[in-house]
């Protein structure tokens, strides 16, 4: 589908997916974003809208504060899009450090540090296999919820779709109860990657208990060393089945990978808290940027 040129922009559509495929491949992304079934799911809760500017195509979008701000333009020609794009005063988020280093040294552009925004950056054998002692409790955790249930793991497919809706509906309920206005948008795009995961190329687990859909997770391949886990959710009343789930992942999906990148924090103190508690290897730090004075 054309991609008209800048300022003319119009909303990402499915028909995009050929030519942003194409362009991930060659840039091989480090920000879990930059994906293009990340960007479709999330294209309502973010306003996504494209345009090309130059030759480099360029991603428009929306903060949950309204903020306004551009992903770093990909293809192309990068500093003349950014030139065009920050004379315009609109501000870049999602640059990670080599995309900084390579194209905003030495500007007029103040840099700041988005951390509840930073992915977090895991061994996928240590996921699969939580050795040693720091995972001590992770494993009885997990051991705590394998005594007390049956349970069976199976490759995600269209047939487990409505009972991973059911679950979604029911951890909606239970976390709707929380202060959060990215809720709605969260479960609304999880619903949808339930049921385009084979048209967006997701591929993920399910956990089944009594019958039912307990715990499911959907990612894809990020780069060629890494995988990114978009969605997770289990039920918040079985203990020790949310550390299963993770495992799961990472012990039966994306082998060839040597790295599993399980997204940002939010800023949400328990959220971070249990990132932080799994021992990444690395945060990917990602950047705002904008033209000063």
């Amino acid at each position: 589908m054309e991609i008209s040129a800048y300022p003319v922009f119009r909303p990402l559509v499915m028909a995009d997916k050929p030519v942003m495929e194409r362009i991930s491949t060659d840039l091989q992304p480090r920000v879990s974003e930059l994906t293009f079934a990340g960007l479709y799911l999330f294209r309502l809760a973010h306003d996504y809208q494209v345009t090309r500017v130059g030759d480099s195509i360029v991603l428009l979008g929306k903060g949950y504060d309204e903020s306004l701000y551009f992903l770093p333009p990909m293809g192309g020609d990068v500093k003349k899009a950014l030139a065009i794009l920050f004379s315009d005063r609109l501000q870049l988020y999602g640059a990670d450090e080599t995309f900084v280093a390579a194209h905003l040294s030495g500007t007029n552009i103040n840099i700041s540090e988005a951390r509840d925004s930073f992915d977090y950056l895991y061994l996928r054998e240590e996921l699969a296999s939580l050795p040693g002692n720091r995972f001590h409790k992770k494993k009885n955790r997990i051991s705590y919820f394998t005594t007390r249930h049956l349970y069976e793991v199976s490759a995600y497919s269209e047939r487990h779709c409505q009972g991973c809706l059911d679950l979604l509906n029911t951890w909606d309920r239970v976390a709707s109860g929380e202060a959060n206005r990215s809720l709605p948008l969260e479960v609304g795009a999880t619903s949808e990657a339930l049921n385009l995961a084979g048209e967006l190329g997701l591929q993920g687990i399910v956990i089944i208990v009594d019958g039912e859909v307990a715990a499911f997770a959907l990612g894809e391949q990020l780069n060629l060393e890494t995988a990114v886990c978009h969605f997770e959710k289990s039920n918040p009343f079985m203990e020790g089945l949310s550390q299963l789930v993770n495992r799961e992942f990472a012990r039966l999906l994306f082998t060839d990978c040597r790295f599993l990148n399980r997204e940002q924090d939010l800023g949400e103190p328990g959220l971070r808290n249990a990132k932080l508690s799994y021992h990444p290897v690395e945060l990917v730090k990602k950047y705002w940027a904008a033209v000063s004075g």
